[in-house]
């Protein structure tokens, strides 16, 4: 894999992203995440899957230059129905995937964190949805999982500024599960990983599909009206200056249009 490693110790499979300098998500990224994926939940060995980012990050968020390379909306929907289906997979795994988020999450970032059973951070970390400050909306789903975790005033604050909290912030509205130093963040991982691997796999597996029932039954409708947005975003003037704009280092100069 280019991407990604992939370690297996004690039932766990502990899944790393490589992709310096930020782990931003690119198509290459989300394909063989789906892959990893697929292979340890076919694998009888494996019992909980922890995902970590190398480096200063999690995942900073998608990879903003690729978007550059998108031909038009019907094609950035394309892209984002991807994104979508393979965390849709992940939530569906029968086999609990825990995010261990340090530095930042952002964007691709927290929406692929949401994406998994349990979520621990560091208390410095950075978790958000910035893409209005791009001049877009998220893409993966973000616009759906993040009202269940946190409700909807906060969701609707959080999407409408752009603005990250912090990971003790994140753990006292919902949005991760717990928190910690950054150099205990993995160690406790691991260990809440040992945990839920010394359960039944039986059970476990019926636990995560009767979680599945939880979800709000306009979730599908809200992710493919998602979709159809971020692609009509994406073409518009200012998702255009958005994505430059980030891309020169600059703050983006909106028409409204």
């Amino acid at each position: 894999m280019e991407f990604l490693e992939l370690a297996k110790e004690n039932h766990v499979a502990e899944v790393t992203l490589k992709r310096p300098p930020a782990n931003a998500l690119s198509r290459g990224v989300l394909e063989e995440l789906s892959l990893v994926l697929k292979g340890c939940e076919e694998d009888e060995e494996v019992r909980v899957i922890l995902l970590y980012g190398d480096g200063k990050f999690f995942a900073a968020g998608a990879d903003i230059k690729e978007f550059t390379k998108v031909k038009d909306g019907t094609e950035f929907s394309e892209l984002a129905r991807l994104g979508q289906s393979i965390f849709d997979h992940l939530e569906a795994l029968s086999k609990p995937v825990i995010a261990a988020v340090h530095g930042a999450a952002l964007g691709g970032g927290l929406e692929l964190a949401m994406a998994c059973h349990l979520r621990l951070a560091a208390e410095d970390a950075k978790l958000g949805l910035p893409e209005l400050t791009l001049g877009l909306v998220p893409g993966f789903a973000g616009s759906q999982r993040l009202p269940e975790l946190v409700g909807r005033p906060k969701a609707a604050e959080m999407l409408l500024t752009g603005e990250p909290v912090s990971g003790a912030a994140a753990e006292r509205i919902g949005l991760v599960n717990r928190t910690y130093p950054a150099e205990q963040l993995l160690d406790e991982a691991k260990k809440l990983a040992g945990k839920i691997a010394a359960k039944s796999t039986v059970n476990v597996k019926m636990i995560i599909e009767l979680l599945q029932y939880a979800k709000h039954s306009r979730f599908s409708e809200g992710t493919d009206k998602e979709a159809q947005l971020f692609g009509k975003a994406f073409e518009s003037e200012d998702g255009k200056e958005g994505i430059h704009a980030f891309l020169e280092k600059r703050k983006p100069e909106f028409k409204n249009r």
